[in-house]
């Protein structure tokens, strides 16, 4: 099977994670190409039986193309966490990095980085890793914005590959762990304010969104 195949299987895996329809625009644009690019490829790829696609309706996964996409994201997150546990990249060059490095990697060597880089069972991003028999992990997390103002929590995870978001993020210290409190909701769509391990920190709303909490 083409590569290029395998990597959109996993971006329609990871849109159909945030929203509930994956469209063709919505995914032309998240692999850098045209709509007429991404229906000529949706097209094989239900001829493969690794996509349904009902216009109007948009693209879903068949059980074999689910499989193969949680292999791929799977393999994604295992190099991301390598580059940022074991090499020292900072999480904002993970992603990009591992963009260029997943197709030349065999599944030796990602198994050897998934041992060298701790078993890990999330990427740097907070982003659950799936297991090697193709199951992933349940995550119980909501957006920030939704979370209850005085009830303590900890970052699960950050939605976001702009790297100058993840920088911006780092430098306030909000990583997938950090324990918070959310103190306020400031009114007329103002910024919401944290108290981070006693510091006070204002996170505006927009990206506040890419944040998502947990019970700690």
């Amino acid at each position: 099977m083409c590569p290029t195949v395998w990597f959109y299987l996993a971006e329609i895996y990871r849109i159909l994670d945030e929203f509930p329809v994956c469209t063709l625009s919505t995914l032309a644009e998240r692999m850098g190409v045209s709509v007429q690019a991404t229906s000529r490829m949706i097209k094989q790829m239900a001829d493969n039986g690794h996509v349904n696609h009902e216009p109007y309706k948009g693209v879903t996964l068949t059980p074999s193309g689910e499989r193969i996409a949680l292999k791929v994201i799977r393999r994604h997150r295992i190099l991301e966490a390598y580059l940022v546990n074991v090499m020292g990249f900072g999480w904002d060059e993970a992603h990009d990095l591992t963009d260029t490095l997943e197709r030349a990697a065999n599944d030796k060597l990602i198994d050897r980085m998934f041992e060298m880089a701790g078993r890990p069972t999330r990427c740097p991003h907070g982003e659950p890793i799936p297991t090697a028999d193709g199951r992933m992990p349940v995550v119980q997390d909501i957006p920030l914005p939704e979370w209850p103002v005085g009830e303590p929590a900890q970052i699960s995870r950050v939605k976001t590959r702009d790297s100058a978001r993840l920088q911006y993020l780092a430098r306030l210290e909000l990583l997938p762990g950090q324990p918070l409190t959310i103190t306020e909701h400031a009114p007329f769509d103002g910024p919401i304010h944290l108290d981070v391990t006693g510091e006070t920190v204002a996170l505006g709303r927009d990206l506040a969104a890419d944040v998502y909490l947990a019970r700690q």
